[in-house]
């Protein structure tokens, strides 16, 4: 049991950490407004939560301009695509050890 649990990646341990991952997992961007409105967060909780999972090199953050609006993307990253499925590996070993 011990081993499963150290397989659990804090990274992932918040819910909205979890929302945006498994979000991006699923699609092959998603832009700030869309995971806002998906995940029910405010502007400051997803950017803090963004922040955290990218400077883990997890999502990547694309910043441009559409038209004169500013647009801003996220990506899983290869790192994050493999640190994810494991977390998820995981948590579906101890759901089925208890």
């Amino acid at each position: 049991m011990k081993n499963i649990i150290q397989n659990i990646n804090k990274a992932f341990d918040h819910r909205i950490r979890l929302g945006i991952m498994s979000v991006l997992m699923v699609n092959e961007s998603a832009d700030f407004t869309t995971l806002k409105e998906l995940l029910g967060v405010t502007d400051g909780n997803l950017a803090s939560h963004t922040k955290a999972l990218e400077t883990e090199n997890y999502i990547m953050i694309e910043k441009q301009f559409i038209g004169k609006k500013p647009n801003t993307s996220y990506r899983v990253t290869t790192d994050g695509r493999k640190a994810f499925t494991a977390h998820i590996e995981a948590l579906e070993k101890l759901i089925s050890k208890t």
